[in-house]
């Protein structure tokens, strides 16, 4: 689909219309994503699956989500195979269960610290709890 305004440059055009404040963000937000070694882009999730099946439990990448509601995905590794969880976008925040962050990599960085102590659960992973 195409925006009735294009993004503002550095911007995929995929994503949908956000305040000024939210672009900033988005953009700040991406680039930084765009600097790390995990993020994939727009990669499905069966291919997303795949890579990761090949590696040890605890290997995760981040990737453009198929869903129009949510801008990232995150593709877990887990015992049973490969799980992929949103990470949605509100208010100027990015959200993965009850962290969040202005930015996907430190949001990453507080789900890695967080989830040493106090292990994640989500329906999408079967009761095994994310580590």
């Amino acid at each position: 689909s195409i925006l009735p305004s294009p993004a503002p440059p550095g911007l995929p055009d995929r994503f949908r219309m956000f305040r000024s404040c939210e672009w900033e963000v988005l953009e700040r937000s991406l680039n930084i994503l765009q600097a790390s070694d995990f993020y994939w882009g727009p990669l499905s999730v069966g291919e997303a699956h795949a890579k990761l099946q090949r590696e040890p439990v605890g290997t995760y990448l981040v990737r453009d989500s198929s869903q129009g509601n949510c801008l990232f995905s995150l593709s877990v590794r887990m015992p049973a195979g490969p799980v992929s969880l949103r990470i949605s976008f509100q208010e100027g925040y990015f959200r993965l269960k009850n962290w969040f962050s202005d930015c996907v990599v430190r949001l990453l960085e507080l789900v890695v610290a967080g989830t040493r102590n106090n292990p994640l659960h989500f329906d999408e992973m079967g009761g095994t709890p994310l580590v």
